[in-house]
This record gives C-alpha cells, sequence and structure tokens, in this order.
C-alpha cells in the first residue's frame, strides 16, 4: 500500500478537492450537493471553516498528490450549538479502504477535542444505506441517533440522512462553558 500523510489543507489544494469530490455530487447520495462545486467554490468554503477556527485537512499520497480531505464546520449558527461540529470527509475513489479515512477522521476527532469542542455530528447521506461511511463512524466510536427519512430529493426520489454523533471529551460531562454573555 502506498503512503501518505496528513497535512493542513491550502488554497492550492482546491482544485484536488474539487476532483475528489466531483463523482460523490455527480453520482451518489452520499452527498445532497446536485452540481460539483469549483475550484473557487471550495476555496470560499475552506476561508469559512477556517475563520470558524476549525481543521481541514488532506492526505498527500507518495507523489504529493490529495487523496482525500476532511473538515469540520460549525454543527449550526446558533449560540447554544457553540460547543457542537459536524464532520465531511472524502477520499479518491482509487483509494478508498486504504486507511485514508480513518486517519484523516482520527486527526480530525483529536483537533476539535483539542479546541473544546464536546460533540462531533454526521449527517450521512443514505443510499442504500452508505456502509462504507457509516463502518468509518461506527468504527470510530460514533453512534447512530436516527433517521431523517425522505428529506432530500436526489436523482428522482426522495432520500434519507443518517445522523451519528460521538461525544468529544467529556462530550456532555463537561462543566458548563461561560454563556456567550461571560455569565
Amino acid at each position: 500500500m502506498d503512503r501518505f500523510q496528513l497535512r493542513d489543507a491550502r488554497p492550492e489544494d482546491a482544485s484536488a478537492i474539487a476532483t475528489i469530490y466531483d463523482p460523490y455530487v455527480r453520482t451518489t447520495c452520499f452527498t445532497f450537493e446536485e452540481v460539483p462545486p469549483a475550484a473557487d467554490e471550495i476555496v470560499l468554503r475552506m476561508r469559512k471553516v477556517r475563520a470558524a477556527g476549525l481543521p481541514y485537512y488532506v492526505a498527500e499520497g507518495p507523489n504529493d498528490d490529495v487523496i482525500g480531505y476532511a473538515y469540520a464546520s460549525l454543527f449550526h449558527a446558533r449560540s447554544a450549538y457553540r460547543y457542537s461540529v459536524e464532520n465531511s470527509v472524502y477520499i479518491a475513489a482509487d483509494r478508498i479502504r486504504q486507511g485514508i479515512g480513518l486517519a484523516l477522521m482520527q486527526r480530525l476527532i483529536a483537533e476539535c477535542t483539542a479546541l473544546g469542542f464536546r460533540q462531533m455530528i454526521a449527517l450521512i447521506g443514505s443510499d442504500q444505506d452508505n456502509p462504507a461511511s457509516i463502518g468509518l463512524h461506527s468504527r470510530l466510536g460514533f453512534k447512530s441517533v436516527g433517521t431523517l427519512s425522505a428529506v432530500g430529493w436526489k436523482f428522482g426520489r426522495w432520500r434519507d440522512v443518517v445522523q451519528m454523533q460521538l461525544p468529544l471529551g467529556d462530550g456532555p460531562n463537561s462543566p458548563a462553558p461561560p454563556s456567550p454573555d461571560g455569565h
């Protein structure tokens, strides 16, 4: 198996990230996006993740080619959700099941925990239940917390979303952090 290394994503990775993501958008229900974003849109999304103080990583193959990526985004914008993040992870089709997704997610989980987040949420678009993503998340300790039935319309039919959740750090046992007004 070829080796790979993880590093922070850079704007110049956007074209490779768009190339990895494109077939997921066009041919699967793993994402509910219907139009593959161009590299310039990926750069804008990357900046939004970084502006929120969140990690965005790539896996780089032996030829310095980007072969996968993962990032965290805020779960919701409302302040009460500020300690919860949502994860995304995608791997180049020819590199699936080589430990890349696992390594990216382990690093993402560790960094989000170190940043003080207490819950990570995975919203997994269901296409025949998306066993690879569900299996990866289960292996990492995520638990299924429900299914949103028929919430997305893609490829001419209604699609479900599997919800999985992982407590980070002390999870709900953490002491209550200060409120946004400092109390």
